[in-house]
């Protein structure tokens, strides 16, 4: 097998800065994909238009293979990019021309710093008609010298691009044809991977995880001394774990985007391999009984907790296939064995509680659930609080805020409401940069406010950046549930009186049961109303008693929406079909009597 040098690196961004878009320009340029093949090849990341999970594939430049990994750039997703970070030995920091740099660019190149890379940055974009170059170059350089780079790291190169059109330059004034001055940047500045030479004992480390229902679990696993070869016996070792011995079954490379069965790999290439049902993010792999592991792979823990459980409404077992508590368990289980991010408790039965990273990591986990024809219900997400030294921390994020100005009031207001502090204020123009830290408990909810508050004008973005003192109680719920007390469908002319108490989630002839949330009421009171009732029929005729009927279009629920709007005692029940908000407990006299 002819062996060529390996470069490995990682496109790193804030969300939607244009990174796969990138990768998929390299790729078609190099001739490894098709044109109308994308890195984003999951149905969810194709429809909302952002990367997901980590990918692997390679590309052959001047006899060179590069292994890229293309990571994702949401804040929740970021357990993906720290394991990826350690298996390569540079980075492509892409930042968007105009918006500069944004929460998920601090977060991700914080964690390539620390691990001593010098990344290229790449500023994507520079078409827009408010790219600003030299000012985001500038806040680029800033940002690296606020997170400590050092002198080398600081003396970063920089290439122009517009991913789309797939071109770059080294400067402005070039002339730009294609992504070669990229390229070329880095054969020149990633280091080569470590060679193989023969004899040499084998150092692998797994750094991410897929399943195959014929193999089993999949280790992604970068090698840094020696070959693996396939059929082999290998140790998997891990500091204070006692060392297990396993077959490799299958043994595979990457060419684009496609996975190649080989016999044999060898030092500094990216593989996945099959034969280890246990194997974990970190593991180090092995012929030698004598060596040491290498460093753990730590991965930032979950920020919030809710609960799955199986549907219990009087709607259950309609549509989904997988309705019982074993086959949820079962099936956070399989999840478990690839979403590093996740944490699951099964202690308590037919109830889950499960822990992630934000409420769209939880909420991308329940999608493809319900598209795989699961059913279930699930409770508010609550951020999780822990104790240190005998005081209570709560998880706090930093959040940036781009938004016009005659919308700043409004932002300003609502968040320090939620006990968020306003850190940082600057205007460019009609545009306002707020940058504001606050506790994740105050954040739960708030986003679909931010959407109607900016009339879907204004971007918002957050990350993690630590647990600190528990901020004190925040009361962000300004309205009330309009729950219903009967069962059947609903009719026009009940909703026509109703929409003037708040808001509609559901449109005539949608079927309700008792205790299911049909609205929202403007008061902050629960309310309960028959969204059933029709109109008194008789033979007496009137002005105005046969108006046509305005109905207001309802505020239709989505998963994510139904996690941020509902109540404490509230369940969000979430089918193949539909997504329904209901009370815990649906009879009002239950209710009342559970009350503390």
């Amino acid at each position: 097998m002819e062996k060529k040098e390996i470069r490995n690196i990682a496109i790193i961004a804030h969300v939607d800065h244009g990174k796969t878009t990138l990768t998929d320009a390299i790729m078609r340029q190099t001739g490894a994909t098709k044109d109308d093949t994308s890195m984003d090849s999951n149905s969810l990341e194709q429809e909302r238009g952002i990367t997901i999970y980590a990918k692997n594939a390679s590309v052959t430049y001047k006899g060179t293979k590069l292994n890229i990994v293309d990571t994702p750039g949401h804040a929740d997703f970021g357990s993906e990019v720290e394991r990826v970070l350690r298996s390569i030995d540079s980075v492509l920091l892409v930042v968007d021309a105009q918006e500069g740099p944004m929460p998920q660019t601090r977060f991700v190149l914080k964690k390539s710093l620390e691990l001593g890379l010098k990344p290229i940055v790449v500023i994507n974009k520079i078409d827009k008609p408010a790219a600003d170059v030299n000012r985001t170059e500038e806040q680029v350089f800033e940002l690296f010298l606020e997170l400590g780079a050092n002198d080398e790291q600081a003396d970063f190169e920089v290439v122009y691009a517009i991913g789309r059109d797939g071109v770059a330059k080294r400067k402005m004034e070039d002339e730009a044809n294609d992504l070669t001055p990229l390229l070329d940047t880095i054969l020149e500045k990633v280091p080569a991977a470590h060679p193989y030479t023969e004899g040499e004992i084998l150092r692998a480390q797994a750094f991410n995880l897929g399943y195959d229902d014929f193999t089993g679990r999949l280790a992604v696993a970068r090698i840094y001394e020696g070959k693996i070869v396939d059929g082999s016996t290998l140790l998997v070792i891990q500091e204070g774990v006692e060392a297990r011995k396993g077959k490799v079954t299958k043994l595979s490379t990457f060419e684009g985007l496609e996975k190649v069965a080989v016999s044999e790999a060898h030092a500094g290439d990216i593989v996945l391999i099959a034969g280890f049902e246990d194997i974990t993010i970190g593991d180090t792999l092995t012929d030698s009984a004598e060596v040491k592991p290498l460093p753990a792979i730590a991965v930032d823990e979950p920020t919030i907790g809710l609960q799955f459980m199986p549907n219990s409404s009087p709607f259950a077992g309609r549509d989904g296939k997988f309705v019982t508590s074993r086959q949820i368990g079962d099936r956070l289980k399989k999840e478990l064995e690839v979403n590093v991010g996740l944490q699951v408790d099964f202690s308590e039965g037919n109830v889950f509680n499960v822990y992630g990273r934000g409420e769209m990591h939880i909420a991308i986990l329940l999608e493809n659930m319900r598209r795989e024809g699961y059913e279930l219900a699930v409770s508010q997400p609550q951020v999780i609080i822990r104790e240190e030294e005998g005081k209570k921390m709560e998880p706090f994020e930093e959040v940036i805020v781009d938004i016009p100005q005659e919308y700043q009031g409004a932002v300003i207001e609502r968040l320090s409401n939620r006990a968020c502090v306003m850190q940082n204020l600057t205007v460019n123009g009609n545009q306002v940069r707020l940058i504001f830290e606050g506790p994740t408990r105050g954040l739960l909810g708030y986003r679909g406010q931010f959407i109607i508050d900016t009339k879907g004008e204004g971007i918002l973005c957050s990350r993690v950046i630590g647990f600190r003192p528990f901020a004190g109680e925040i009361k962000k719920r300004s309205v009330g549930s309009m729950v219903s007390m009967a069962t059947g469908k609903a009719l026009g002319f009940s909703l026509w009186n109703l929409q003037s108490r708040g808001v509609l989630y559901i449109n005539p002839a949608t079927e309700v049961y008792e205790g299911m949330v049909v609205g929202n009421t403007s008061k902050g009171e629960e309310m309960v109303v028959n969204p059933t009732k029709g109109k008194q029929l008789s033979n007496v005729r009137a002005s105005g008693s046969d108006d046509a009927l305005d109905l207001v279009p309802p505020q239709t629920l989505s998963i994510e929406s139904g996690l941020e709007i509902m109540s404490e005692d509230e369940l969000l029940e979430i089918t193949p079909k539909a997504v329904r908000l209901r009370k815990r407990y649906l009879a009002e006299n239950e209710r009342v009597r559970n009350k503390r």
